[in-house]
């Protein structure tokens, strides 16, 4: 995620008061290709936020909120609801999903905003 970094001048996570918060998390692939499989993308920004929380120390069990956004969200939301499920931990984070119309890179479908926190 170094690119992140350097090309557009923004940190995959950052951290303040014990909180994390994560840029937005899509399911770009590390090589740059986009899958037009739904379920890989979403599996894909699941391990990028869970690649940034390991960096941090802290796993999917400090996860406090996540906010989804979604291009075809009704097409998707039963897919991305089971891979939810095996990722959220107890006491289960906040989420919202909201439908957008589209985002930076092309064919792109989801993308994840994160908070977490230190001591949960």
């Amino acid at each position: 995620m170094q690119t992140l970094y350097d090309d557009w001048h923004m940190s995959p996570g950052i951290e303040c008061d014990g909180f994390v918060f994560l840029t937005g998390v899509n399911g770009v692939a590390s090589d740059g290709t986009v899958s037009p499989d739904a379920a890989e993308q979403i599996e894909t920004a699941f391990a990028h936020v869970e690649a940034v929380l390991l960096e941090g120390g802290m796993s999917f069990s400090n996860v406090i909120e996540v906010t989804s956004y979604h291009v075809g969200l009704r097409q998707h939301l039963e897919i991305f609801k089971g891979i939810w499920k095996r990722k959220a931990v107890e006491p289960y984070p906040a989420w919202t999903a909201i439908e957008v119309a589209g985002f930076a890179s092309e064919g792109v479908v989801v993308e994840l905003r994160v908070i977490a926190r230190r001591n949960r």
